[in-house]
């Protein structure tokens, strides 16, 4: 079977894809209002699965999925496979303690609103005329003060005087002490009364947190899933061992492993895979409608990596990275080098620096080309898949300094690459700036999306150049260095809506209309602060 990670879809997936988008172009036209508001919510965005899978006599059968629930009937609509686990059984046991947690969620915002509120509002009244009380108190004890400060300063009281003063001012202090203790005392009722209804609240939130704890746990324990080996693992027991430790909210719910699931049920082995976006795209996400994707890593890494037990699959997963092997088609060019610094030339393909396989990196091979004594180390990155100039250092000194460089700006990037569609016919601008914040999408590493609220600055600036068998020349200047910067403002249809060709994660067909990411680092400039020399250093574009 193909890798569910990266893939092409089989001819019998994308048939089948189109046999579903012609059925729910019918079922939009449906008289049960149900199907109506099924296809709307598809519509509004998301993902469908289709399965091409083998029965014990060799019949190739189709199933289909959508990730997920979808309105009023949940998991399950006519011709799409159920969920993995039916939790939502009106009288089973998860539903009946959610409705539970959502009892308790109502009788904690009715004694937050109601009944603590009312003891709040109380105490802090009693408190507040306290403290007036106290300030007045403490104001005439002041002036008092400053009153017998100058009679003390005037230098005209005799003994007698000075004796009431002190008398006076012991007096003044006591009975401020005596007022505070009368006040603390009448406020003390109100002051127990509203820790007793903070304490009963906290009661209730942590028994909240604790039956949604269990509640959880009982999900995933009971979530189990199945391999082609036919051995079962719960949810639990699958994300025991990742980074995660417990699994994400959705884990399980995804169109792949509900298409395995119902394909191991029913004793049929699976042959193809695909997962196609169809609608809007959520806010902030790069999909597009009818394109298909690999399955996300956060949720369906580790679920996959059992599901697929005791089947074939290729490409194969690095089993220490869980990324797919790759080998770089070339090894990096030293095109300069002084006592500094070199600029290498780096091969579409090859990691800027190591992953968690052992696949090589430009680090790595520059730390064999010159040795350890030359503490080489690259001073910025380039994702994998894209090729040209990357600038490392050697020694600590030099490494901080080319690093300061990159940090504030100083460094004058120029990126060429190639976009899917001609910008002319698209109506897009010919030059301009793009300023759209960006953030990782931490279910599906390493994809990054738009993220306006919460986001990191990333400012890009285009040109575009040429246009030639329906792609566009573009030349990007990025302002900033955010992960897949100008991927994403390329692809998003917040950006320039027009993907780089070849894009694996945010492209057209998975990308694969290309060998590899139309994407160069073309030109680096700077001043280096050792010596205050300016360098350019330029690398033809190879495509």
């Amino acid at each position: 079977m193909n890798n569910p990670f990266e893939y092409v879809p089989s001819a019998e997936c994308e048939a089948a894809f189109g046999r579903l988008v012609a059925r729910l172009e019918v079922l939009k036209k449906s008289e049960d209002p149900a199907d109506v508001n099924f296809c709307r919510e598809l519509e509004a965005g998301k993902m469908l699965g289709v399965l091409v899978a083998a029965d014990r006599q060799g019949v190739h059968h189709t199933l289909y999925a959508f990730s997920g629930q979808i309105g009023e009937r949940g998991f399950y609509h006519d011709g799409f496979v159920g969920p993995v686990f039916d939790y939502l059984q009106p009288d089973g046991h998860f539903k009946t303690h959610e409705a539970d947690i959502s009892r308790q969620n109502a009788e904690i915002a009715a004694f937050e609103n109601d009944s603590l509120a009312r003891v709040r509002s109380e105490y802090e009244r009693v408190k507040a005329l306290a403290d007036a009380e106290i300030a007045e108190s403490r104001e005439k004890y002041r002036l008092s003060k400053l009153e017998r400060a100058a009679i003390r300063e005037a230098g005209e009281a005799d003994e007698a005087v000075l004796a009431e003063m002190i008398r006076r001012s012991q007096f003044e202090k006591a009975e401020l002490h005596r007022l505070k203790k009368r006040l603390a005392a009448r406020i003390e009722p109100y002051a127990e009364e509203h820790r007793k209804a903070e304490d009963h609240l906290a009661a209730l939130k942590e028994k909240r947190r604790a039956d949604s704890e269990a509640l959880q746990q009982w999900l995933f324990t009971n979530f189990r899933l199945l391999n082609a080996r036919g051995e079962s693992r719960s949810l639990s027991e699958i994300f025991a061992d990742t980074s995660m430790r417990v699994p994400p909210s959705g884990a399980g719910e995804c169109c792949a492993p509900k298409l395995l699931q119902e394909a191991y049920l029913r004793g049929w082995e699976p042959l193809s895979i695909a997962e196609y976006w169809y609608g809007k795209p959520k806010e902030g996400e790069v999909r597009r409608h009818g394109e298909h994707y690999p399955a996300c890593r956060g949720k369906c890494l580790p679920v996959l990596s059992w599901m697929l037990q005791g089947l074939s699959v290729e490409p194969a997963l690095d089993s220490d990275s869980g990324q797919l092997r790759s080998v770089a088609a070339s090894y990096p060019e030293v095109i300069f080098e002084n006592r500094w610094f070199c600029v290498v030339n780096k091969p579409s393909g090859m990691l800027s620096v190591p992953g968690k396989g052992a696949a090589m990196s430009v680090q790595r091979w520059l730390e064999e080309k010159y040795g350890a004594d030359r503490e080489v180390k690259v001073a910025h990155r380039l994702d994998q898949d894209t090729s040209g100039l990357l600038a490392a250092t050697f020694g600590e000194l030099s490494f901080k300094v080319m690093q300061s460089l990159f940090a504030r700006r100083n460094v004058q990037k120029t990126y060429v690459a190639e976009l899917e569609g001609d910008f002319t016919i698209l109506d897009k601008p010919g030059h301009g700036r793009i300023e759209l914040p960006l953030a990782p999408d931490w279910l599906d590493r390493p994809r990054q999306r738009v993220d306006l609220d919460r986001g990191k600055e990333a400012v890009t600036d285009f040109r575009f150049t040429t246009v030639a068998g329906g792609r566009s020349r573009v030349i990007f200047h990025p302002r900033t260095g955010r992960t897949h910067q100008l991927r994403v403002h390329a692809a998003s249809e917040q950006g320039l809506g027009m993907p780089i060709a070849g894009d694996r994660l945010y492209g057209k067909n998975g990308g694969y209309g290309s060998r590899r990411l139309l994407l160069h680092a073309h030109r680096l400039e700077f001043i280096f602060p050792i010596d205050r020399s300016p360098y350019t250093f330029e690398s033809p574009v190879p495509f």
